[in-house]
């Protein structure tokens, strides 16, 4: 496909919604489940200066660190599979391509928010105001969330690209059922 059949998302967007984005969600999935493992993933949850345990997680830890690398799995598949079947399906119809990535942003972008909330409010206090004593895990799931929320905002706001539905008059949109 060309990177005409899909003009609702160009350039940086492209790159980072369609690349950047779910590898960096299928990474950790992928670390969980085969190497480091999911004790590593759980302790370094929170940052801390004392080496991972050896010791397993005990089943309740486990079983949520499972579900919760599956809820990043699962947005990495969102993000690379069903933002690729919007191009392919609709390649001539921008304005359908950006309802559905505007639906799609608007979804990941209230889960961005609460997801930065979860993990500042679950943060010792001594770390909360501290980013430079956050660890890689803590940075991605605050700074590199802020990062893509920027971006979801910026998309929606129209910087950096062409609009076909959002933001643009009702009587000029194009492919609008009535």
């Amino acid at each position: 496909m060309s990177s005409d059949s899909f003009p609702a998302l160009p350039g940086i967007y492209r790159l980072l919604f369609l690349y950047l984005e779910p590898i960096s969600t299928i990474t950790p999935a992928l670390m969980v489940w085969f190497f480091p493992g999911a004790s590593w993933f759980y302790h370094q949850l929170i940052p801390s200066a004392s080496p991972v345990p050896v010791a397993s997680l005990e089943p309740k830890a486990l079983m949520a660190i499972w579900q919760l690398t599956n809820c990043y799995f699962l947005l990495g598949l969102i993000s690379s599979l069903v933002f690729r079947a919007v191009r392919d399906a609709l390649p001539n119809n921008p304005a359908a391509q950006e309802r559905i990535l505007g639906a799609s942003f608007l979804a990941l972008g209230i889960a961005d928010l609460t997801h930065i909330f979860a993990t500042f409010l679950g943060l010792p206090p001594d770390l909360k105001y501290a980013p430079g004593l956050w660890n890689s895990m803590t940075h991605g799931n605050i700074t590199f969330v802020i990062v893509l929320f920027s971006f979801r905002f910026a998309w929606y706001a129209g910087i950096g690209r062409k609009r076909y539905y959002f933001g643009v008059t009702p009587s000029f949109k194009a492919g609008k059922n009535t």
